[in-house]
């Protein structure tokens, strides 16, 4: 009996263009072998829920849409004790995809697919966020609804332009959040407009921090503090520095940890991936380091010899290797 695939797909992430392709890809599959169920979600959370109940039964787990699909999905992987977790293939199909542009997935949905059987496994760091989890960020403050509030029909059209758009539009009501951070053997106190605690060199479609500071795999995260501007040179500041993605000036401050607590004395709004993860006063955010896999381009340089865990891991993961 051939591997078996499970392959969850939402057909309304960016502009649907996967219905144009689900059945080239799923023939690719089976001319590799391969045994499909298909899955489209349906609602809210349904991908997450799909894989809690059925992925322990599959070999590998393919997923296509955008950042919140992957993110939920990831969810459902999460639940599943670490040993019955399918290795992972994903298909970048939303508005902007800022995971994939971390993972260089291909923008072509064909060869994004094809990674499940021509790429290797690459072992990726999760977020744990009290009882939840997320993939890639974890934020709070200024712009942070953005992605959820912005009509999909919007997205659709222009792509990541449209978090831009939207965004704009918060700018005349920024607001202060007093938080203390405590990481490592630092405690942080001040009033700051953002925050986000991320895996990523992308967020919302700009570049959020240079690729030799960010590893997906190194058990770290990256956290930016945006302070509140007390001026408008400050807002200036703010402004250049982030379409810059440089945040050496005074308004920010960044540090890398595996584990950090936000505190603050009222309930604020945190995003999960760009997604509405809750209303909170205290926020324990910790890295589970190289939780899930996911197969990705043979173009990424290949793993180191001494690495042997992941080098036998590629073996058996490829199929038809020559």
């Amino acid at each position: 009996m051939g591997k078996k695939v499970l392959f969850v797909l939402n057909p309304k992430a960016g502009k649907g263009l996967i219905k144009n392709k689900m059945l080239e890809i799923i023939d690719n599959l089976v001319k590799e072998g391969l045994e499909v169920t298909v899955y489209t979600t349906q609602h809210k959370m349904h991908g997450c829920e799909i894989i809690k109940s059925s992925a322990k039964k599959y070999n590998y787990l393919l997923i296509s849409g955008g950042d919140g699909t992957l993110s939920e999905c990831v969810k459902g992987l999460m639940e599943l004790d670490a040993k019955k977790r399918p290795v992972v293939g994903y298909i970048p199909a939303g508005s902007t995809n800022d995971f994939a542009e971390s993972l260089k997935l291909p923008k072509n949905m064909i060869a994004a697919a094809k990674n499940l059987t021509s790429g290797y496994p690459f072992d990726c760091d999760i977020g744990r966020f009290n009882d939840d989890y997320f993939i890639y960020i974890a934020a709070f403050g200024a712009f942070t609804d953005v992605s959820y509030d912005t009509p999909q029909d919007l997205k659709n059209l222009l792509g990541h332009t449209a978090y831009i758009v939207e965004g704009i539009k918060r700018v005349p009501t920024l607001q202060k959040y007093s938080m203390t951070i405590e990481h490592d053997n630092e405690t942080i106190t001040g009033d700051f407009i953002y925050g986000m605690i991320s895996n990523t060199i992308s967020v919302g479609g700009l570049k959020s921090l240079g690729k030799e500071m960010v590893k997906l795999d190194d058990g770290l995260f990256e956290v930016i503090l945006v302070k509140y501007p007390k001026n408008p040179i400050e807002i200036q500041m703010i402004v250049t520095g982030i379409l810059a993605s440089d945040f050496s000036g005074k308004v920010f401050k960044t540090f890398k940890t595996s584990r950090a607590v936000f505190k603050s004395q009222n309930k604020i709004q945190w995003t999960l991936d760009g997604e509405y993860g809750g209303t909170h006063s205290e926020a324990v955010i910790e890295n589970l380091t190289k939780a899930i896999s996911i197969m990705v381009s043979p173009k990424r340089p290949k793993p180191q010899a001494e690495d042997t865990a992941l080098h036998d891991r590629y073996k058996i993961f490829v199929i038809n290797e020559k």
